[in-house]
């Protein structure tokens, strides 16, 4: 089996969000998601695609990575392909060469599933065990119940109070209305929905976006976020709640969220929000 290290490019952008679509499934554990890449969006397509490298064999994509800041790599593979010796020996050894393109020299982070032969393939050669994320999951079987807050879907009237909870939220400066705009331009946001939640003083206190990667599949909260001004009053545990709701009328069959376990209150507040917690997912690095 020949596999072939790309770039994809713009025009391959959509091959890439379609084979992470196809591998999402309620019985592996959780790994990236379309909606990852839909979100990254907002950077515009051409800088998004210059941050993804796939493997291909036979035409066929069976791992795709995407770049979350040059040193750090989240990385998946087909499932079938996840225990596939062949496949793993060859990402480690693109995974080590800087001249691959993919990851520079010195300390560099890799994100990658639970049972994904990487892991041990990567460990023999030196990299180490390194930061915990507790993925959780809510089953969407049954109906939601009321979240509590005001839910609005965000559009282009409402872009700026979108962009101002997520501001304040996660400290970032640079989310404005614009990159909002960009964000929802994408391919993958049409299957995605913002949602902004308001208290009963009419106040935008909370938001998430939340992206399916079709029915029958789970779907992703990425990211959820509650203004500084407004925490500790349950609106977070609110709106992930409406998250959930919003996935299950979106035809998906879970909602996925995932959090470093060092978070112990994120944790919580998605445990209140119906989320069970999955074994803990270990990154692993290399030393410089």
């Amino acid at each position: 089996m020949t596999i072939v290290l790309n770039e994809p490019g713009v025009d391959g952008l959509t091959g890439a969000v379609d084979a992470l679509r196809a591998w999402q499934d309620d019985r592996t554990p959780l790994q990236l998601h379309p909606g990852d890449l839909g979100w990254a969006w907002a950077l515009g397509a051409e800088r998004l695609a210059a941050a993804v490298r796939t493997w291909s064999a036979d035409g066929r994509i069976i791992a795709v990575g995407y770049l979350d800041a040059p040193d750090v790599l989240r990385l998946t593979t087909a499932p079938d392909m996840r225990q596939d010796e062949d496949l793993a020996r060859q990402l480690a050894a693109d995974l080590d060469d800087p001249e691959r393109g993919v990851l520079p020299s010195g300390k560099v982070g890799l994100e990658i599933p639970n049972g994904a032969l990487l892991r041990e393939v990567l460990l023999e050669a030196g990299w180490n065990l390194d930061e915990p994320w507790t993925p959780l999951r809510r089953d969407l079987s049954e109906p939601v119940q009321e979240s509590g807050l005001r839910i609005e879907v965000a559009g282009p009237e409402t872009a700026g109070a979108r962009a101002a909870v997520h501001r304040s939220a996660f400290g970032s400066p640079r989310f404005t209305e614009e990159i909002w705009r960009v964000l929802s331009a994408g391919p993958v946001y049409a299957d995605a929905r913002c949602l902004i939640g308001y208290d009963d003083q009419d106040n935008a206190v909370a938001a998430v976006t939340v992206w399916s990667a079709g029915p029958g599949k789970p779907g992703l909260l990425e990211p959820m976020g509650v203004h500084a001004d407004h925490r500790g009053r349950g609106h977070g545990t609110a709106i992930s709640v409406a998250a959930a709701a919003a996935l299950r009328e979106m035809g998906a069959s879970s909602a996925l969220v995932c959090t470093p376990s060092s978070n112990a209150a994120a944790v919580a507040t998605y445990r209140a929000a119906g989320y069970e917690p999955s074994p803990e997912r270990l990154d692993v690095s290399r030393a410089a």
